[in-house]
């Protein structure tokens, strides 16, 4: 065989490659892009083998989990549920990045619309999508239960999106915490969601209000991103980090094993208490432990990237990923549907009952299906992750009007 036919996908992967690691500067802090996949790798991951699309017959898809079926399943979701990084990350970025935006004289304002920005870009592309999409599916005869799943699917994870960027947009306030506090600044938050806990919980439960477990969402999640601000200044040792994953692991276990926590970390249909709606503290615990390694693991990350293919694999998921977060569980329904419409009976590990670990190597045996279609997905809708400078303005008018119309869609489903 002539030499240049002999394994062109390769050369072209070791040029992509290449070209990525001249054009990465050499002060880039490759471990930061590189835990900021792994959790995107975590939600894709999670997402997929700790939910269902099952179908009763007529065409119509309903979100059932595994969890619900196989208990011992649940500490798959501690492995998976890696949110915590984005947090540890984000505020590890945003402390660097707000420090050299006053340093370029901008304010505040300009800063936090920039970050904002970049977070919504994609959401209003998917959402939009969505308001395009969902009512052609309507006039196509898809069941008005299959549009409530997806509708269900897409905005469940949306809810991250929004708490990201209101604690973003608190930057300020967890820098003047560390200022003050340090790594301490965290255990404050910890604390925060310690007490709401114990009145959600405690046998005073019936006396809570129902809105008191909302006090946890900016604690819970900001537990991570003030340690993210901590680490970014050198206040977090290895030994601290250390403490921190010990400790977290002996809080989470006995939350679960003492204080009868629910053992899943996400939430599971049909069970009364969910840990991740809104965050309870085996949430911040988890956290604990995933922030803690992730510290201790960050110079063994860093030289591991420095191997052009696998630092190009990580490049490419930080490029675009927003739009792998707002898109995977669209290209989940993508090819369930798809395959419903193939094959109305259904298919294994698509459309049959999560209730065995059959189902799971069902599940593993279509991944790769599931890769590809999300792959063509993000490919199709990165560019709109980046300035909208390309689009015209009606384009956009329309696009957000879409939005907006899924939004209201959206809300009158709940």
């Amino acid at each position: 065989m002539p030499r240049g036919h002999e394994v062109p996908s390769l050369d072209g992967m070791t040029s992509l490659a290449t070209r990525i690691e001249a054009a990465t500067p050499a002060s880039r802090d490759r471990s930061l892009d590189g835990l900021r996949a792994l959790a995107i790798l975590g939600v894709v991951v999670g997402h997929w083998f700790v939910m269902a699309l099952t179908t009763p017959g007529g065409g119509v898809l309903r979100v059932r989990s595994p969890l619900a079926y196989l208990p011992a399943y649940a500490p798959v979701s501690w492995v998976l549920h890696l949110l915590a990084l984005f947090f540890l990350v984000g505020g590890y970025a945003g402390a660097r990045s707000l420090a050299r935006s006053r340093e370029r004289g901008d304010t505040y304002r300009i800063w936090v619309a920039a970050r904002l920005c970049r977070l919504g870009r994609p959401v209003v592309a998917a959402t939009a999508f969505l308001g395009a999409t969902l009512p052609l599916l309507a006039l196509a005869g898809v069941p008005e239960r299959t549009l409530r799943t997806a509708v269900s699917l897409v905005v469940q994870p949306l809810w991250f999106i929004a708490v990201y960027a209101v604690i973003t947009a608190l930057t300020p306030v967890a820098l003047a915490l560390d200022r003050r506090l340090g790594a301490a600044s965290a255990a404050g938050a910890l604390l925060v969601v310690a007490v709401v806990d114990a009145l959600r919980y405690g046998p005073w439960l019936d006396a809570a209000p129902g809105w008191l477990g909302l006090v946890n969402v900016v604690p819970g999640w900001g537990f991570a991103y003030l340690l993210g601000v901590a680490w970014a200044h050198g206040r977090v040792s290895r030994r601290g980090a250390a403490l921190l994953a010990a400790g977290g692991l002996a809080l989470a276990l006995l939350l679960v094993l003492r204080l009868d926590y629910p053992a899943s970390i996400v939430g599971v249909p049909g069970v009364g208490r969910s840990n991740a709606h809104p965050p309870s503290l085996l949430v911040v615990a988890l956290a604990a432990v995933q922030s803690g390694f992730a510290i201790l693991a960050r110079d063994r990350l860093a030289t591991a990237l420095r191997r052009p293919r696998l630092w190009a694999a990580v490049a490419v998921v930080n490029l675009s990923a927003m739009t792998i977060f707002c898109w995977h569980q669209i290209a989940l329904l993508a090819l369930s549907g798809g395959a419903l419409v193939a094959v109305p009976g259904g298919l294994p590990g698509l459309h049959d009952l999560p209730d065995n670990l059959v189902w799971v190597l069902h599940r593993a045996a279509w991944f790769p299906a599931y890769l590809v279609v999300l792959a063509g997905s993000v490919a199709l809708a990165r560019r709109f992750e980046g300035p909208w400078t390309g689009v015209p303005i009606p384009a956009r008018l329309v696009a957000g009007a879409l939005a907006a119309g899924f939004g209201v869609y959206a809300l009158l489903l709940r």
